[in-house]
């Protein structure tokens, strides 16, 4: 029986480690309302969006809106997460006290949603989000629109085309929540 060659080291050959396994993160933007519009990037890259309709049916408690926006962000997350970091728009001025009422309770119920799950959340202001889609802080709902049909969307409305603007700006600014 022959025997099998040895391969030579090269005492001077410097062992080279590989980079650290990072896996791919799944990222959540969100545009909180009644109508909630979603961007999501999956951790193969895929990006979907939608809208989700938290409106409190004739015999819903006042609670309802919110356990159902609870019950979606776990269905979300289970089905293409996990989700990694969480980006949604932070207003800071609403039309009416029942919009303002809605917002606070739905950014009440995702921030609790990820401190359970240890999951990074931030909001990014208005002015932010309009000037990196459109480049005008003070863009139009129209706007919006177009700028997230210029890059290939078809949003639904405004809330859509926000959370696609939201979703954009973290991806192309290399940033994870919190």
């Amino acid at each position: 029986m022959a025997n099998p060659t040895l391969a030579k080291v090269d005492p001077d050959a410097t062992l080279k480690t590989p980079a650290p396994f990072q896996p791919a993160r799944t990222t959540l933007a969100l545009d909180l309302g009644t109508t909630t519009g979603w961007a999501l990037s999956g951790h193969d890259g895929l990006i979907t969006t939608g809208t989700a309709s938290f409106k409190p049916g004739r015999y819903d408690g006042g609670g309802m809106r919110y356990l159902r926006f609870t019950s979606w962000l776990t269905e979300l997350d289970r089905l293409s997460g996990p989700i990694s970091a969480i980006w949604f728009e932070e207003v800071r001025r609403h039309a009416g006290t029942d919009a303002a009422h809605v917002y606070g309770g739905l950014m009440a119920s995702l921030t609790a949603w990820g401190e359970l799950r240890g999951i990074p959340y931030e909001g990014v202001p208005v002015g932010t989000i309009k000037r990196h889609a459109t480049g005008h802080g003070n863009a139009p709902k129209q706007a919006m629109i177009a700028a997230a049909r210029a890059r290939g969307y078809s949003p639904a409305d405004d809330n859509e085309a926000d959370a696609i603007a939201i979703l954009h700006w973290a991806l192309e600014n290399q940033v994870g929540a919190a």
